[in-house]
């Protein structure tokens, strides 16, 4: 059984040069799209505490219903 980069690399061959462009610009894409969504998430594990004081206090328990 070929791997999944097997598979992959064996795509690639048939393509022609401005195909692989295409596919480079892709995987960059990619890659920032990944990148900036850890961004966000260790973001919002770096807040969560603050925000934890500010929205955890007995004068909001009537919204925590809605």
């Amino acid at each position: 059984m070929h791997s999944s980069t097997d598979r992959i690399n064996e795509k690639l061959h048939t393509l022609s040069a401005r195909q692989i462009q295409e596919v480079e610009r892709f995987i960059e894409s990619l890659q920032e799209w990944h990148a900036g969504r850890e961004d966000v998430a260790t973001a919002a594990a770096i807040s969560a505490p603050a925000f934890e004081k500010v929205w955890s206090n007995p004068e909001d328990e009537a919204y925590d219903a809605l």
